[in-house]
């Protein structure tokens, strides 16, 4: 049986990236145990793969903001030594950081990783015992996938399938409700405030409700701000990744900035409207096998009644 460690730590939309390389992993080799280490954040969606039989949390996050206290360094000791405790036959970093490389010359096993030209940080692939060219020009997903494939031998075929069952994972809501993902870490991603304040405004006069997500104060000011538009609008309370996801899987449609959360509504197959204005749709765009309508492009961003059409043509508002 072959036992096999996937690093993939962050960010969120990354870590949902590399789902269908799982999933396909698991359909070609339905005999191997898979391993994955994840930031602590990520780690109660990640335990809902069902082919992951081990995930190992990692606080990379949190250690870098108290670098030089003595209970950060006994935590990254014990991680380690929990690392090294179990050896895998094949170690897969598909992050391509240093980071995540540091973390894989600390695992017992032979690491595979991008090659030099392929990677994102090139000194990462110094820490690999075999190194694979894996093409830029294609979307993240099938990157992940590429790499999974030549470290796993087996070859990518049919479209992604990341993995998760939105119907066993969707909340049930006697009222149909949408989500509204206004948030971003990159401020180049974001819809102005003022833009999703008139989009609820337009879509709370449907029949349906509508949830503003946030994940930080900042965030969940604005969240208020926007939900301050109209009635039929809330902002709950911070939840576990795994409590969002249900959450997410139960809307009727979401719409949101190019974000983490975009692409796990896409994974889950809700039908989805996403905004773009600061990337590039090809190349991180959100996949999934619900409808997806993307609006807008880099340096190009959608206007409200665009998007606002598009959701009602989507899910047949009136």
């Amino acid at each position: 049986m072959k036992d096999v460690l996937f690093i993939k730590t962050s960010s969120l939309g990354d870590v949902i990236h590399h789902m269908p390389a799982l999933t396909e992993a698991r359909a070609k080799l339905p005999d191997a145990r898979f391993s994955w280490v994840v930031e602590e954040a990520f780690a109660p969606l990640v335990r809902l793969h069902p082919a992951v039989e081990h995930v190992i949390p990692v606080a990379t996050r949190r250690w870098r903001q108290t670098p030089w206290r003595p209970s950060t360094w006994a935590q990254v000791l014990a991680f380690r030594r929990g690392l090294r405790a179990r050896r895998f036959d094949e170690i897969v970093d598909s992050q391509g950081l240093l980071k995540s490389a540091l973390i894989a010359r600390y695992a017992q096993g032979r690491r595979r990783g991008y090659d030099r030209n392929s990677i994102k940080e090139p000194a990462a692939s110094w820490f690999y015992d075999i190194k694979h060219p894996i093409g830029w020009n294609q979307h993240a997903i099938a990157r992940n996938r590429a790499l999974t494939a030549e470290a796993l031998g087996y070859t990518c075929e049919g479209p992604p399938d990341f993995g998760l069952d939105r119907e066993s994972l969707r909340v049930r809501s006697e009222k149909p409700y949408g989500v509204l993902l206004h948030a971003t870490a990159q401020a180049s991603k974001e819809w102005p405030e003022e833009n999703w304040r008139m989009l609820a405004a337009v879509l709370g006069s449907s029949d349906f409700d509508l949830v503003a997500l946030h994940g930080n104060d900042t965030e969940r000011e604005r969240a208020e701000h926007i939900a301050a538009a109209a009635p039929r609008v809330r902002v709950p309370e911070r939840q576990p990744l795994d409590q969002v996801a249900r959450l997410i899987a139960g809307a009727s449609f979401v719409a949101g900035v190019d974000t983490g959360l975009l692409h796990l509504a896409a994974a889950l197959g809700v039908p989805l409207v996403a905004i773009f204005l600061g990337s590039e749709p090809g190349l991180t765009g959100p996949m999934g096998q619900g409808p997806i309508e993307v609006r807008g492009a880099k340096g190009a961003p959608p206007s409200v009644a665009e998007v606002a059409d598009t959701v009602r043509r989507l899910v047949e508002l009136k």
